[in-house]
């Protein structure tokens, strides 16, 4: 096991399956030399019933659901780079995230549904492999009325 996965488990969390995309058009991750890009994972593709998966935030969803849904997504997504790299411990760096929130327009608090995952992210890989860049973006609509899709980057060792 991981140190990653490790850390996972003493707060409780198992990995969930990998990201898997329903079109052989793309994939959920593509790694170019030591980067690893991964597509966009968003709360419709979520196994876990317990947080929110359809709605926009600040008017079907609240901030603290729009978080928690956040941080499931991390947590897939951190379970898709497993799939491609097959070591968690391999990740020398997560060097960014993007956080896509559907949102009300004068919803003013895209950065905090994003620190669901980014804290999620922070507590496991740790702070110097965990501290990373982001952006976080409140848009119009998402696909299937997602709350949430976020993706990354990845600085992969071999």
């Amino acid at each position: 096991m991981s140190t990653v996965e490790s850390r996972l488990a003493s707060m409780g969390l198992i990995l969930p399956d990998p990201l898997v995309l329903p079109s052989p058009n793309r994939t959920s991750a593509v790694q170019v030399g030591n980067m690893l890009y991964v597509s966009g994972h968003g709360a419709a593709l979520l196994e876990d019933d317990t947080v929110k998966r359809r709605g926009k935030v600040d008017v079907d969803i609240s901030e603290d659901e729009a978080y928690a849904t956040s941080r499931a997504l991390a947590l897939k997504m951190i379970a898709t780079v497993k799939h491609h790299v097959g070591d968690l411990d391999r990740v020398a760096k997560v060097v960014k995230i993007l956080g896509m929130i559907n949102s009300h327009p004068d919803f003013e608090r895209p950065n905090a549904v994003l620190n669901g995952a980014s804290d999620l992210i922070y507590e496991a890989f740790g702070p110097e492999i965990g501290q990373h860049a982001r952006s976080s973006v409140g848009v119009e609509t998402l696909v299937d009325r997602q709350p949430v899709e976020i993706e990354g980057i990845f600085l992969i060792q071999d």
